[in-house]
C-alpha cells in the first residue's frame, strides 16, 4: 500500500471511535507524510500533541489500523525533526468511551481478534452513579457478580454517550478479575456481522459458531445495528439460544429498547425482553459535575467548582461531549500556560457550547421540514397520505429518530397520534431510499447537517 494515504483511512475510523471535540483537537492538526509499507510517518504540530496522542490514543489508532487491513503498520509521529513511534496498544489507555484494549495475558477472551478487548479504565469504580443511571449500574453489578444467575439476558439502552459501553466494559473487567478462567467476549454487533460474513466467505462458519457459542459471558454492543440484516439476525438468534440454553450470560446494549428497534425479527425481539431491561437517562447537573471532577482528577488537573458547574450547565446530556469539552479546555490551558477559569472556558468552548445549547427538538424538525417542502404544520401532522405530504412526514420522523432522544411512541404522538409502527415504517422507508438513491442520500445528509 506504499504511496497511498493510509493515515486518512485510519483517521476516518478514529473519528467514529472518539468524541468530535477530541478528534478536532488532537487529530485534525495532523498531516500525513509518507508510507513505505511498514512505517507510516505523520507530522504533528508540537511535542505536546505527540505525547498526548501516544499516551491516550494508541489503542484507538491501532484498532483503526487493523480495521483498514494494516495491523502491522508502524505509526511514527514527527515533530521538529524528531520522531516518536506509537507504542503497543496494550500498554496504553484512552479517555474516550469507545476504544478497546487487549486483555491481560492471563485472561481468556474468546474474541475473534485481539483488538476486541476491554478498556481497563472502564470499571465500576470509575463509573459515576447518579439518579439517571443508578438502576442500570445496579443491574450490571448484579450480573457481574453472578453471571447467568441474576438477569439473563441483561439489556441496557440509552442515548449516545451516556455510559452504556462503560458499563459493558465494567462487567467484563469484574467477571475476569473475579473468575480468570471465564471465557468472555466483548464485541459490537457490526463486528459480529463482519466476522460472520468472513466466516461464510472462507468456509469457516463452524469455527465462528464454536467461538461464540461456547463462551461463558457474551457482551454485544449496539445491537440496534442488526436491524434489517436478516442473515446476521438468524445467526445471532441461534447463538443466543445456544448460550441461553446452556445458562451462559448474555449482555446487550442499544440506543433504544427492543420494541423500538426497527426491522428486528419478532423472535429475536422477544428474546431480548426475556431478562431485565435497564435504561440510562441523561445525567442531572450534579452527576455531570461529578463526572467532570472525576475526569479532571484522572488527568491530575485541579478543576475549580465554578468551571465544572459552568460546563455541566451548558452540555445538556452527552457525556462524551462533556468530557471532550473538558479535555479540550485542559489542553488549551496547558498550551498557553493559563489556569482553568470560567473566562477561559467561555473563550475556548464557545463554539462547542453554543452548538450544544441549540438542542434539536421534534418541533424544530417539523418546522424545518414544513418550510423546506412548503407545507403547513397541520398537514405534516394530518392523516393525509398523499405522496406530497407522506414523504416529507417520513423524512421528518426519520430526522426525529436520529437527531433527538425521543422514543418512537413519542415521535408518533407528535405527528397527530401516529402509532409507533408507522414511525418504524417511515424510518425504514427513508433508510432504504438512502441506500438506493444517491441524490436522496445527499439531501438527507444536508438536512441532518443543518442541525449540527
Amino acid at each position: 500500500m506504499a504511496g497511498t494515504n493510509i493515515w486518512t483511512e485510519i483517521l476516518t475510523r478514529v473519528q467514529t471511535k472518539i468524541n468530535r471535540h477530541s478528534f478536532y483537537t488532537w487529530f485534525n492538526p495532523t498531516t500525513f507524510i509518507s508510507d513505505d509499507g511498514v512505517i507510516v510517518s505523520v507530522r504533528v504540530p508540537n511535542p505536546l500533541f505527540k505525547e498526548w496522542i501516544m499516551k491516550h490514543y494508541s489503542a484507538v489508532i491501532s484498532e483503526a489500523a487493523t480495521e483498514v487491513q494494516r495491523p502491522e503498520a508502524n505509526i511514527v509521529f514527527v515533530t521538529d525533526g524528531r520522531e516518536a513511534t506509537l507504542p503497543p496498544p496494550a500498554e496504553q489507555s484512552t479517555p474516550d468511551f469507545e476504544p478497546t484494549l487487549d486483555p491481560p495475558a492471563n485472561q481468556t477472551i474468546a474474541s475473534a481478534t485481539t483488538a476486541s478487548g476491554l478498556n481497563p479504565r472502564y470499571s465500576f469504580n470509575t463509573f459515576i452513579v447518579g439518579s439517571s443511571n443508578q438502576f442500570a449500574h445496579a443491574a450490571c453489578r448484579a450480573v457481574a457478580e453472578a453471571p447467568s444467575r441474576s438477569y439473563n439476558p441483561l439489556f441496557i439502552y440509552g442515548g449516545v454517550g451516556l455510559g452504556k459501553t462503560h458499563l459493558m466494559h465494567a462487567i467484563g473487567q469484574y467477571v475476569l478479575r473475579h473468575g480468570p478462567t471465564q471465557r468472555l467476549t466483548y464485541i459490537s454487533s457490526e463486528r459480529f456481522m463482519n466476522e460472520m460474513i468472513n466466516a461464510v466467505r472462507f468456509d469457516r462458519l463452524i469455527d465462528f459458531r464454536e467461538r461464540y457459542r461456547t463462551v461463558d459471558v457474551l457482551l454485544v454492543d449496539d445491537v440496534q445495528f442488526m436491524a434489517g440484516k436478516e442473515g446476521t439476525q438468524i445467526e445471532f438468534f441461534h447463538t443466543f439460544n445456544a448460550l441461553y440454553d446452556s445458562q451462559r450470560q448474555i449482555v446487550l446494549s442499544s440506543d433504544c429498547p427492543p420494541h423500538e428497534i426497527p426491522a428486528l425479527e419478532e423472535r429475536l425481539r422477544s428474546r431480548f425482553e426475556w431478562g431485565l431491561i435497564a435504561d440510562i437517562q441523561p445525567p442531572d447537573l450534579e452527576t455531570k459535575v461529578a463526572i467532570l471532577k472525576k475526569k479532571a482528577e484522572a488527568e491530575a488537573v485541579p478543576l475549580p467548582d465554578p468551571v465544572a458547574i459552568y460546563i455541566a450547565g451548558k452540555i445538556k446530556s452527552n457525556i462524551r461531549e462533556l468530557e471532550g469539552s473538558l479535555i479540550r479546555l485542559i489542553a488549551y490551558a496547558s498550551l498557553t500556560g493559563q489556569e482553568l477559569s470560567i473566562n477561559l472556558a467561555q473563550e475556548v468552548l464557545h463554539n462547542v457550547l453554543d452548538h450544544d445549547a441549540k438542542a434539536v427538538t421534534i418541533d424544530l424538525i417539523q418546522k424545518f421540514v414544513s418550510d423546506r417542502y412548503q407545507l403547513k404544520l397541520t398537514e405534516l401532522k394530518s392523516r393525509n397520505n398523499s405522496k406530497s405530504i407522506a414523504m416529507p412526514r417520513q423524512i421528518a420522523m426519520y430526522l426525529c429518530k436520529n437527531l433527538t432522544h425521543a422514543s418512537l411512541p413519542e415521535i408518533g404522538r407528535s405527528f397527530g397520534g401516529k402509532h409507533h409502527s408507522t414511525v418504524i415504517h417511515s424510518i425504514r422507508k427513508v433508510e432504504e431510499l438512502r441506500k438506493r438513491d444517491g441524490d436522496f442520500n445527499n439531501l438527507i445528509n444536508g438536512f441532518m447537517g443543518s442541525f449540527r
